[in-house]
């Protein structure tokens, strides 16, 4: 898929993930099972889960731990590619 289609994709998606008081770590499963059924997932990053951290280091940790790609953020929401 080249650049374009993705961009496409990720403008059609929504965000189905927010993460919020619970942290990152309340949302690594939900992340894991969607990212089994699409290519593309959205997770919303509140500032009630940022604390002192920005959404990029956030969204560096959630791709560590899921297993996926983190393709790029878009103000408090991460992209995440298989």
């Amino acid at each position: 898929m080249n650049n374009k289609e993705l961009r496409k994709l990720f403008h059609e998606t929504d965000a189905t993930i927010r993460a919020g008081k619970g942290g990152i770590e309340k949302v690594l499963d939900e992340l894991k099972n969607q990212l089994r059924e699409k290519k593309v997932v959205k997770v919303k990053l509140l500032q009630s889960a940022r604390g002192e951290k920005s959404v990029e280091e956030l969204a560096a940790t959630l791709a560590d731990k899921s297993g996926a790609k983190g393709y790029e953020t878009i103000g408090n929401t991460a992209i995440f590619i298989r």
